[in-house]
């Protein structure tokens, strides 16, 4: 029914692109704070301007990935090197992790102002989850996923959280690395081979892949099916009804 093998008890879920639809408003933040940034260097620097593409570029350097890495990488690839500073560093720095805040203020007032939609096959494959007795997890680099279930009525369907706020605080690093699957699945008491991974992003069927999970469900919301594939996923579904 859940389009399992045996031996799954436990089922850790990505959240953005996986259960809800933040993903499109996590793009439209990161765009505009991106094309911010890249405007401001091309004027400084006398580069051409080239926006960000909330398509190739999101999927390649950001999704899934803690904020100041994705800051990191998708600056890496346009040769724009800046400061790390630190987590504190208001929005206005020209740091990493300035340029991260300012990201995450932005998708908080997006978030405010439109609200937060769950995917309805995503919340009916939990449902069933929950009904058969499986543990579930939400395994998010978001320092904002206690907000995001809490906002959309699944923290109840949810064991245990691991975000990037509890990641930092543990000094775990971040997918594609494994090490925050691994904490659920140690905080659900549960081996990787009894857990089935569900991640949207190449960088968390990645990690899926480097832990040894039992299971990795890939979720092809960004048109990258053969991607996620290549990138270790199980099998790939357009929406976790298709599982049911």
């Amino acid at each position: 029914m859940l389009g399992l093998p045996d031996g799954v008890t436990a089922l850790l879920f990505d959240l953005d692109g996986v259960l809800t639809q933040t993903a499109t408003l996590h793009t439209r933040a990161w765009t505009e704070t991106f094309d911010a940034v890249l405007r401001d260097y091309s004027d400084r620097t006398g580069e051409p301007y080239v926006p960000f593409d909330p398509v190739a570029d999101y999927a390649a350097h950001v999704d899934g990935k803690r904020r100041a890495d994705g800051v990191r990488d998708f600056l890496g690839s346009r040769d724009i090197t800046l400061p790390l500073g630190t987590p504190g560093d208001s929005p206005e720095r020209e740091t990493i992790n300035g340029i991260g805040n300012r990201k995450n203020e932005r998708v908080l007032q997006l978030m405010a102002s439109e609200g937060v939609e769950v995917f309805p096959g995503s919340r009916r494959y939990l449902e069933e989850a929950r009904a058969r007795g499986l543990r579930c997890a939400v395994v998010s680099s978001s320092a904002n996923a206690a907000l995001v279930l809490d906002v959309t009525g699944l923290e109840s369907q949810i064991d245990v959280l691991v975000d990037g706020s509890l990641a930092h605080a543990l000094g775990l690093p971040g997918k594609p690395a494994p090490d925050t699957f691994l904490e659920a699945t140690r905080r659900l008491d549960v081996t990787p081979a009894e857990s089935a991974v569900f991640e949207d992003a190449l960088a968390g069927v990645a990690a899926g892949r480097a832990g040894n999970f039992g299971y990795v469900v890939g979720v092809d919301r960004l048109g990258q099916a053969e991607a996620l594939r290549e990138g270790g996923a199980d099998v790939v579904v357009d929406d976790l009804a298709d599982l049911l």
